[in-house]
């Protein structure tokens, strides 16, 4: 494995030892780039904030929770590396998604109910896995390693059935129907779905829906490529994409929950990504309620569109005479 930044022979160690045991618990390596193994290590290793060995670990027992930027600090101070403070993001969103998918870090949101997006939450070992990784290399490995395993699947069990009882059922224009996981963020993209899109999206059809357990909920590759649009794969996708083909109109539709809304900064990527796609592109940043909305006001980009979702009936538009010279045909006429 290729190592990047300035890591110490036993911080290398310690990165290799945690991959392996991350691999034969259950996380799957197979698709990931050496660079994307290692910000998984790395930020794992903090959240644990284990320098030199796994006896140091320290988990939600311990109530030691790092938040995103602490993350990134430790492995700064740690492990010789060079993440920026505004990735902080990043480690919530990819570093640390496949070690909460399966249970192993925890997020203070259990304890205390907040948003599961909100970016100034913490995070911690699960004590189980912490447990684990303190054996590990002694006699005692193998036994606590089969025991991990066997608890993991029932628990595993467990979250799947509660899971499938609390999702929200949701249906596309098409008629089509589809269950996403429970949450704010996901009860938001239902309302865009059923409420925003019937009455603003003159006919749109969605092509990509994502959820926290199946990314690509909806994808329709072909209609996407046959408009240009950007590979589904990229960072910047929003979480709703949907098109008219009535108007040509392309929408790009953020759900904001404490985070991502569409700032001068993001629209600006998503533009020089689109630059070829044949559609008119429409930027949105829905919210559940006008107090959200106020509160990020400041920061949503100009030439993009609001829509509030305890308000469904209007929109906020962001654009100037645009819509100053419609208004001023319609009293001519």
């Amino acid at each position: 494995m290729k190592f990047t930044g300035n890591k110490s022979k036993m911080v290398q160690q310690l990165y290799l030892d945690l991959l392996n045991i991350l691999e034969t618990i259950g996380i799957s390596m197979e698709n990931l780039s050496d660079r994307r193994k290692e910000k998984m290590a790395g930020a794992c290793l903090a959240t644990g904030q284990i320098i030199e060995s796994f006896k140091e670990v320290k988990s939600i027992m311990d109530g030691c929770f790092l938040k995103t930027r602490d993350i990134i600090e430790f492995e700064n101070a740690h492990y010789g590396e060079q993440i920026s403070s505004g990735s902080y993001d990043d480690i919530r969103r990819k570093d640390l998604k496949p070690l909460t998918d399966m249970g192993l870090v925890l997020s203070s949101s259990l304890l205390d109910q907040s948003a599961t997006n909100n970016p100034h939450r913490g995070y911690a070992l699960d004590a189980q896995f912490a447990g684990l990784l303190k054996v590990f290399g002694t006699s005692k490995w193998e036994a606590k390693l089969s025991y991990f395993l066997e608890t993991r699947q029932k628990t595993k069990e467990e979250l799947e059935r509660k899971s499938a009882m609390e999702r929200i059922p949701v249906t596309l224009p098409s008629g089509k129907t589809l269950q996403l996981s429970a949450g704010e963020h996901n009860l938001l993209q239902k309302k865009i779905i059923e409420e925003f899109l019937p009455q603003f999206g003159m006919g749109a059809q969605v092509y990509y829906v994502g959820d926290t357990t199946d990314k690509y909920l909806v994808r329709e590759d072909d209609s996407l490529k046959a408009i240009n649009f950007f590979p589904l794969e990229h960072d910047a996708l929003p979480d709703v994409v949907a098109y008219s083909k009535a108007k040509n109109l392309l929408f790009l539709i953020e759900a904001y929950n404490t985070s991502g809304p569409m700032d001068s900064s993001r629209v600006l990527k998503l533009k020089a990504l689109l630059k070829d796609c044949s559609a008119h592109v429409v930027f949105i940043t829905a919210f559940l309620n006008s107090k959200e909305f106020l509160k990020q006001f400041s920061k949503i980009a100009w030439e993009t569109e609001v829509w509030i979702a305890d308000n469904p009936k209007h929109m906020i538009h962001l654009n100037g005479c645009k819509f100053l010279e419609v208004y001023q045909q319609n009293v001519k006429s």
